[in-house]
């Protein structure tokens, strides 16, 4: 909405009155104090005061008018305390009629401010970090309004600014307070995509310093936004149309959803009205930026929090428009870690064509876009890693161990040629792997063991070939959800899983049915926050209170495949009764295609993921039921141990490889192959050697996996004697340790097995 004529007019002159104060000579602290003074006057406000963040999260008094002048850099308040460090520690603004009243104030007696009863503060941001807070005081009982809050919100942007330049606080301090400091760090976060890499950081496009925050000419502002406008959405039409050099796939509906943001003309709109109000087209970006995520930050939704990453992108991506910044004229190592607190994906493609070792991330989850390109690119990820951005300087030799989801920063020379030496084994490995991708997956003692492919792309199914897989042994149907605005069609659906079907050939593909809910949310789908949403509405439990979501999909599938083995397998299945009512709705459609004269498939197979342990106490039930069984350790890992797998502190807490789980396997093989009901593991228990090692001996004869992993596994599997190892786990597996992992590990090393 925009503000009334009144209200701009007045804002403009308080901004021409604050450029002026911000151009005029003296130090910081004197234009600081100049503020304060011209802002008091102009809101009729009898105090302005401006606290500044210094080192260890504590605000420093650093100007004010109304307040005693002594207490200027004596008043120390921590983030949290009292009115001012609940705004600082909020990022929210604060405005009360009666703010002694408020559970949260805290009285300072050098300041004298017990005779001021209103206050209305707002925090000072920028790059979506609380530099201080921004607040004015009225004796009297006095209701501030929208305006008044948005009025000194532009006035903290100004501000921020003004801190931003390093003058109030030295640089020094400013790294002592992010706590980068000299020593090694050891960070943990979430894998979003396995690998090792090692290399310089480079902290992704840090907010450009808004050298000009007040306009000068309105109407000459509104059209160089226009211009910028239109530039950014030409250059992300030309991204769309490169592809980011993935070639035909998901990508493109993924950066299709990203340009519709980019022409949403509310956005826009709420720039210009910012502009109107007498900013610069750099601050309005800025402005309109930081008011949306401060509302979206607040959301816990999963698609709001991706839309903030879309938001987050387009501005800095329209910002050096402005600015003539763009990416290209960027000087960048020639291999790098790219550090970030959010990326979108097309931020991420932008550096397609350069040598990104690795990727480290503050957000984000494994099936957010810019985890879904990654893995495309093949680009070892960890995600959810806590304050890393202001624990990075640009430069600095980080290290990204994706296969156990730990970042090392200014790691020591002894570390650093230790990771050189395994990157370079690795790449020697990988070539050896690519030779040895048609040998068929043969123990030393005749075993054959079946490698099947993981997949939920289009531009995943390449790896077919790649590796030699044998088919695919799981493919993601709700992948491609993940990456379009809507809910596919029955025709569009069908489309896709033809496509598949064709990319694969003669080999079988085994399509998961939907697993939404949980941490994959469907922005389409009608949803409630939930307090364990891993064990909460999702997979199977959608689709039968969705049985016509279900039955499309279903549908779908049996168009896409006439004449084919159609291999159909149901997530998250909890008690047989879920089993017979998902297959049911599955007659239902066969019945639909046959009256509908349709080619029906040549036949159909159908199975469960094994992934809620309630299965275990039904498995003769379900034997009698399934045409063959999938176990994914992922989930069912986490419900045995009621172990959240995507808690940081809790990512090594419990091992696969413990007599309980091998327990489990073990019954669960037996069962099976006494009902000869073919079995395969799909879970990422499969692409680990060792642990595949383990399955192996405990029985297992298919497993499937991401591509990277076949050729691993298949090297382990033709070092195997699967009888020895066998033997193995039968002498150990009872142990009570809390993990066998290092006793299988001394195993392999004895007996030459490649793991």
């Amino acid at each position: 909405m925009s503000e009334a004529p009144g209200v701009v007019s007045g804002t403009r002159r308080l901004l021409r009155r604050l450029r002026d104060t911000m151009a005029g000579s003296g130090t910081a602290q004197q234009r600081l104090e100049r503020i304060v003074r011209l802002v008091a006057a102009e809101m009729l406000a009898e105090v302005c005061s401006v606290y500044v963040m210094r080192a260890g999260e504590v605000l420093e008094l650093f100007a004010t008018e109304g307040l005693r002048l002594e207490a200027v850099h004596r008043t120390r308040l921590r983030v949290g305390e009292g009115l001012i460090g609940l705004i600082a520690a909020t990022a929210r603004p604060l405005a009360l009629a009666d703010a002694q009243s408020h559970p949260g104030f805290v009285y300072r007696p050098e300041t004298g401010e017990e005779i001021y009863h209103s206050l209305m503060g707002v925090p000072i941001l920028r790059s979506a970090r609380v530099l201080g807070v921004l607040a004015v005081q009225n004796r009297t009982p006095r209701h501030y309004d929208d305006d008044e809050v948005e009025i000194l919100q532009t006035i903290a942007m100004i501000i921020a600014e003004l801190i931003a330049g390093g003058d109030l606080i030295s640089p020094r301090e400013i790294a002592e307070s992010r706590m980068t400091g000299t020593l090694p760090v050891r960070l943990v976060g979430i894998r979003f995509n396995p690998g090792l890499a090692i290399g310089p950081a480079v902290l992704h496009m840090p907010r450009p310093r808004i050298e000009q925050v007040v306009a000068e000419d309105v109407t000459a502002e509104i059209e160089r936004l226009r211009r910028a406008v239109a530039a950014m959405r030409d250059a992300i039409d030309e991204l769309v149309a490169a592809g980011g050099g993935l070639g035909a796939g998901e990508h493109r509906d993924i950066l299709e959803a990203y340009r519709m943001f980019a022409a949403d003309r509310g956005w826009v709109a709420r720039i210009v009205d910012a502009i109107r109000s007498g900013l610069t087209a750099e601050a309005a970006v800025q402005k309109v930026r930081d008011e949306t995520s401060r509302r979206m930050m607040q959301a816990s939704d999963p698609y709001l929090r991706e839309r903030l990453v879309d938001l987050e992108d387009l501005a800095n991506r329209l910002q050096r428009h402005l600015s003539d910044r763009l990416l290209d004229k960027f000087e960048l190592p020639r291999e790098f870690i790219l550090v970030a607190r959010i990326l979108g994906p097309a931020e991420l493609m932008d550096f397609s064509h350069r040598r990104i070792a690795g990727l480290v991330l503050e957000e984000g989850s494994p099936t957010a876009h810019v985890a879904i390109i990654a893995r495309a690119l093949d680009i070892p990820v960890v995600g959810r890693v806590e304050n890393v951005t202001q624990r990075v300087e640009p430069g600095d030799t980080v290290i990204v161990d994706g296969d156990h989801a730990r970042v090392l920063i200014r790691p020591s020379e002894d570390i650093r040629q230790a990771v050189t030496a395994n990157i370079e084994a690795r790449g020697h490995r990988r070539a050896s792997f690519e030779r040895m991708r048609s040998a068929p997956a043969v123990s030393r003692d005749g075993i054959e063991v079946k490698l099947m492919l993981n997949a939920g792309l289009l531009m995943d199914m390449a790896q077919l070939a790649a590796t030699g897989a044998e088919g695919v042994g799981l493919f993601r149907t709700e992948l491609a959800l993940m990456v379009r605005e809507t809910f596919p069609s029955v025709d569009e659906q069908t489309d896709f899983y033809r496509r598949v079907f064709e990319q694969a050939g003669s080999r079988p593909v085994i399509f998961r049915t939907f697993d939404i809910g949980g941490d994959k949310v469907l922005p389409y789908l009608a949803r409630s926050a939930e307090d364990n949403p891993a064990m909460g509405w999702r997979a199977i439990r959608i689709g039968l209170d969705r049985p016509a979501m279900l039955r499309e999909q279903l549908r779908a599938l049996i168009r896409a495949a006439p004449g084919r083995q159609l291999y159909v397998k149901f997530p998250m299945v909890a008690e047989l009764a879920e089993f017979d009512r998902a297959r049911a709705l599955l007659d239902l459609e066969l019945a639909r295609a046959r009256q509908e004269g349709r080619q029906p498939p040549a036949s159909v197979k159908v199975g469960v993921m094994l992934e809620v342990p309630a299965l275990l106490w039904q498995l003769s039930g379900l034997c009698e039921r399934v045409d063959f069984l999938s176990v994914g350790t992922n989930d069912l890992l986490q419900f045995l141990f009621a172990c959240d797998r995507g808690n940081p502190r809790l990512a090594d807490r419990y091992d696969p490889l413990s007599a309980p789980m091998l327990r489990l396997l073990r019954e669960v093989v037996a069962g099976t192959g006494a009902a000869a009901v073919p079995l395969s593991m799909c879970g990422e228990m499969a692409g680990n050697p060792l642990e595949a090692m383990v399955l192996i001996a405990l029985g297992f004869r298919t497993l499937s996996m991401a591509g990277a992993a076949i050729g691993p596994v298949r090297a382990m599997v033709r070092s195997l004697d699967v009888a020895a190892a066998a033997a193995f786990v039968d002498e150990i597996s009872a142990r009570p340790d809390h993990s066998l992992k290092s006793r299988f590990e001394a195993y392999a090393r004895d007996h030459l097995v490649e793991i």
